[in-house]
């Protein structure tokens, strides 16, 4: 009896050994499945990454650039004639064969030469008193910059003061008074906020804003800064 429990007690130990050994081998195949899974997704995700990045460099070399270069290339004729305050052909057909900057828009105008096209026909249309359509393009323009955002909500709010939408047009103005960095036509625009908000009887608002003017832009080569006074007196203000 002795003889025959030494017996089980030694074979128990290799049968537990192999079911380990046969467990063990099921759970290092399950793991190298997972891991060539997860591998084989990272390469996906490489791969994707990867046609992203040659389809952005596509776009920017194939289309972007080309077209860039072609806008800059069609636009002089389209700026010679608004140099003249030949609006109308500028916008439509300012000769030699050239597009205006309505037909630059239609082709380019995802460029950035397409963009300013945008600005320019806005301001077109505000010279010929066509507001609404001087609003749209100049809404669409895509300003950034010093400079260009400035230019941008100051055509809008003469657009909008021609309309007669005053409330607007002291947003515009507000804006432009606000945005980018050029002192002199920052401090055109906070003028004609000014002068807007007098002419609608709001002295206090327009007194708050001549006194910005004379605050912020002290500035002698400013023509708005050396004049500022007058329009204080006027708005009912007094020398401080």
């Amino acid at each position: 009896m002795a003889k025959r429990k030494t017996n089980q007690t030694e074979e128990l130990p290799v049968a537990y050994v192999e079911e380990v050994k046969s467990s063990g081998g099921n759970a290092l195949a399950s793991l190298w499945d997972n891991l060539k899974h997860r591998q084989d997704i990272f390469m996906y995700v490489l791969g994707g990454l990867a046609l992203l990045v040659l389809g952005w460099w596509g776009y920017k070399v194939l289309i972007v650039e080309p077209q860039q270069k072609d806008a800059v290339n069609a636009m002089w004729q389209a700026q010679r004639a608004f140099e003249r305050d030949s609006f109308r052909l500028a916008l439509e057909n300012p000769g030699g064969g050239y597009d205006g900057f309505l037909g630059i828009i239609d082709k380019y105008g995802s460029s950035k030469a397409g963009n300013l096209a945008k600005y320019y026909a806005g301001i077109c249309y505000l010279q010929l008193g066509e507001f609404d359509n001087a609003i749209k393009y100049l809404e669409d323009f895509d300003a950034d910059g010093d400079l260009l955002p400035i230019m941008k909500y100051g055509a809008l709010g003469d657009a909008y003061s021609e309309k007669a939408d005053y409330d607007k047009a002291l947003k515009m103005y507000e804006k432009a008074s606000n945005s980018g960095n050029h002192p002199q036509l920052a401090a055109h625009y906070l003028k004609k906020l000014g002068m807007l908000y007098e002419y609608r009887g709001n002295k206090e608002a327009a007194l708050a804003a001549y006194e910005r003017l004379r605050r912020d832009f002290a500035d002698q080569s400013i023509p708005e800064w050396r004049e500022i006074e007058r329009y204080i007196y006027r708005a009912g203000g007094g020398n401080q």
